[in-house]
């Protein structure tokens, strides 16, 4: 593409987070499922993985929330 008609776009860094969002270098356009395109203009957006979120798709960190069955007392007994 070259010419008036070309659109220049520099590259977005996008970050997994392990068990936490997608970390998106803003302002971003982000358009869900049922077709409805949420905006962001911040410097950097965090896109919820987890869909446990009150602000989908946007995160609110309830993936902090969790409760990991492996994390339970009795997994971690060391009283062999």
């Amino acid at each position: 593409m070259t010419g008036q008609n070309a659109r220049s776009r520099d590259k977005s860094r996008v970050t997994v987070v392990p068990n936490g969002p997608v970390l998106v270098e803003g302002p971003v356009e982000l358009v869900t499922e049922d077709g409805v395109t949420h905006t962001s203009d911040r410097f950097v957006v965090a896109v919820c993985a987890c869909r446990r979120s009150k602000r989908y798709p946007f995160c609110d960190t309830s993936h902090r929330k969790r409760v990991r069955s492996d994390d339970s007392p009795a997994s971690h007994d060391d009283s062999r």
